[in-house]
This record gives C-alpha cells, sequence and structure tokens, in this order.
C-alpha cells in the first residue's frame, strides 16, 4: 500500500513536471516568436559603398525598434543568403551589369525592391595624371598589371572578361586583394606620381579624395549606368511589414552616400557616421519610415 502511494505521487509529480514543461515551452515559443519578428538580418559586402548603405539602413530600422545585424559575406555568399531565407535582405545589388551572373541565379528566389540609388558606375580608374584615355590604349602601364578587389566581386570579373577580350591586354594580370588593400595601393601609387590601374566603381569616396578617371571602354565590357538595387527574401512583407516598407522606401543619392563613406575613410567607425547622417536628414529618413506606427 505504501508502495502504491510513492507510485502515484511519483505520478502527479510527473504529469505536473510534464505539464509545467509544455506550457513553458509553449510560453517561450510564443515570446520567441515575437521577438523574432523585431530581429532583422541585412547581409552587404565589404565594399565602402555597401558599408555605408547598410550601417545607414540598418541604425534606421534600429530607430523603429528593430534589433538589427549585419553580416559581412562574399558576394556570392550574400546572394544566396537572401535566396534561401538566411538573411532577411540587403541593398547591394548593382544591376544591370556588375550583378548580372548572381541576378540570373539567384533572382527567381528574391523580391527585388528596386534601385536604392542610381548613377553608379564601374570600370577601369587611374590617377588623372596618366595620359593614357581608353582601355585599348594599355600597353605596359602599371607593369601590365590591374589591381583589383576580392575575387567573384562583379568588378573583378568585369576586368578579367576585359583583359581576354581586348588584345592588347592579352598578357595582363588582374591582381586580387580587397577593396582596403585597393584603396591603399592606390594612395601609394598616387603618393609616389606612379602608374595604377584599378577596378573601380562610383559613387566611392576616393573619387572625392584623389584625382581620378575612367579609362573609356569602347567595347562596353563594364556597362553603362548602374543602379544599386534592394533585394529582400521572399515572404519579408508578411512576416516584418515594417522593416520591409522601410527597405522598400530607401532611395538616396550618390552625393549622400559618398559623405558617409568620406567619414568613414577618414577613421569616424560606419556606426556613427550612419548617425551622423540621419541626424543631418530627418526629413529624408522620415520618407523611408512613412506610414509606420512607432
Amino acid at each position: 500500500m505504501f508502495k502504491g502511494k510513492i507510485k502515484q505521487a511519483l505520478s502527479i509529480v510527473m504529469v505536473f513536471c510534464l505539464t509545467t514543461f509544455l506550457l513553458a515551452g509553449c510560453g517561450s515559443d510564443t515570446k520567441n516568436t515575437v521577438k523574432d519578428d523585431k530581429k532583422v538580418n541585412l547581409s552587404y559586402v565589404e565594399w565602402d559603398t555597401e558599408v555605408a548603405s547598410t550601417n545607414v539602413i540598418a541604425e534606421v530600422l534600429r530607430n523603429i525598434g528593430y534589433s538589427v545585424e549585419i553580416t559581412p559575406l562574399d558576394n556570392a555568399v550574400m546572394w544566396q543568403a537572401v535566396s534561401t531565407g538566411k538573411s532577411d535582405g540587403m541593398v547591394a545589388a548593382w544591376l544591370p551589369s556588375t550583378h548580372h551572373a548572381q541576378y540570373e541565379k539567384y533572382g527567381k528566389d528574391l523580391v527585388d525592391l528596386g534601385p536604392n540609388l542610381v548613377g553608379a558606375k564601374i570600370g577601369l580608374v587611374v590617377p588623372d595624371y596618366m595620359t593614357v584615355k581608353s582601355i585599348a590604349d594599355l600597353k605596359t602601364e602599371a607593369d601590365k598589371k590591374i589591381v583589383g578587389i576580392e575575387p567573384g566581386a562583379g568588378v573583378v570579373a568585369k576586368g578579367e572578361e576585359a583583359v581576354k577580350a581586348y588584345p592588347n591586354l592579352q598578357n595582363w594580370k588582374i591582381m586580387t586583394s580587397s577593396s582596403g588593400a585597393m584603396v591603399t595601393a592606390l594612395g601609394q601609387a598616387i603618393k609616389a606620381k606612379k602608374d595604377i590601374i584599378i577596378t573601380g566603381w562610383s559613387p566611392h569616396w576616393m573619387f572625392a579624395t584623389y584625382k581620378l578617371k575612367y579609362l573609356e571602354d569602347p567595347q562596353g565590357i563594364f556597362g553603362g549606368e548602374e543602379e544599386i538595387h534592394t533585394m529582400v527574401r521572399k515572404n519579408l512583407k508578411t512576416d516584418k511589414p515594417d522593416a520591409y516598407k522601410v527597405l522598400d522606401q530607401f532611395k538616396w543619392s550618390v552625393n549622400d552616400i559618398e559623405s558617409v563613406m568620406l567619414d568613414i575613410s577618414k577613421g569616424m567607425k560606419p556606426q556613427e557616421a550612419a548617425k551622423k547622417w540621419i541626424a543631418a536628414h530627418p526629413d529624408q529618413v522620415a520618407e523611408w519610415t512613412k506610414g509606420i506606427k512607432k
């Protein structure tokens, strides 16, 4: 009889514990769902343009109550992350030329919110003291080397395409590095007034710091004017409507982004540069957050 009572008591305790566990689990799931609704993960590549734009839009989202994580990734991985839903979005899609291959591969699994910036450009860039004007006129400048950024970057891919397409570049090489290393090499070459050719793009703070020029591209390898688009994962509009709305309404100019990039290039932390720009442009930010109840 005593054993029976112990067995009965243990059964009651087990039922109570199981019930408590299940209820706690349900409560936890509900809490996490609400919390996850206020989390946003943005991906970007560590190019000066994307560091600036991603930090600005992240700070705007934080100001309306989101917890925002920004994740630097390789260009192709960035596209893949958004297309598979591992990332909520990115503001770094250069179209129609630079990221054409990535758009062809992942575009069907993304939502294209259109351009957040127009008037962008890529190409081969040199200091203006170099006399060469066209890619077709290059001979032995810069020891037949072009300083690139990260392997897999769209502008590097176009540079490699140019080396194959232009007969005068058949023995030239693109030396891949990083955007930071490329800019450092550019600064050093200009200081010594030496030849240097880089895979460049604008907007970029280097155009406000140095006198540079794009080489003419008679074969049109690098394309014409580019736009930087915002891409988000499918279902973001349903899952996080306010974040979707801000990303959809995000639009700014070359002057805007270059001012943020210039502050960062002078040593300001990206988040602080973003906060500075936001504080100076309340009307513009209000357009991005229009229709959102704070």
